[in-house]
């Protein structure tokens, strides 16, 4: 497989929005389901693109999956402090997974980071039921940062994303 990482072109946006919300939905990672309110958020493409950068993963112009990489400062931060910058929505469509295309995404945003003037680290939340996905950040050097878990619906009890964080 021939991965290819670039900028999502507008004529991408509805299906990363349907591959970005049926990978939390199959993956059971809305508290909701159909009904949660993140899934408008997940499938708003352009809302992200004008305020992140949002990258997608391609092969022969195949749609694999995208991530929205959040420059340091930029508004879509939920954890980042000054000089971070920060990773959200990394999905892969299921038939594409295991092939290296989260993998790639991640690597993509890292390097973004490196080249950000004054960005000192890559920080990103995740769900404790994404161990794919950290055994992808800790093959990347991603470390745990427990002191920066968070609940991003204190409402309610149940809810602890997990941070982490390369220090850059």
């Amino acid at each position: 497989m021939d991965i290819v990482i670039r900028p999502a072109s507008s004529g991408e946006y509805d299906a990363l929005g349907d591959i970005t919300a049926q990978a939390y939905l199959q993956d059971g990672l809305l508290d909701f389901g159909e009904s949660d309110a993140y899934l408008d958020e997940l499938r708003a493409i352009a809302k992200r693109v004008a305020a992140a950068d949002v990258l997608v993963a391609v092969d022969d112009d195949h749609l694999l999956g995208g991530v929205t990489f959040v420059p340091s400062g930029g508004p879509m931060a939920d954890i980042a402090r000054p000089g971070e910058a920060e990773i959200r929505m990394l999905a892969v469509a299921r038939e594409a997974r295991g092939k290296g295309a989260g993998e790639a995404l991640v690597r993509a945003c890292v390097d973004r980071a490196r080249a950000t003037a004054g960005c000192t680290a890559v920080v990103l939340s995740t769900q404790r039921t994404m161990h794919a996905a950290h055994r992808i950040y800790e093959r990347l050097g991603f470390t745990r940062a427990p002191e920066r878990d968070w609940n991003p619906l204190p409402e309610l009890d149940d809810i602890t994303l997990l941070t982490y964080e390369l220090t850059l």
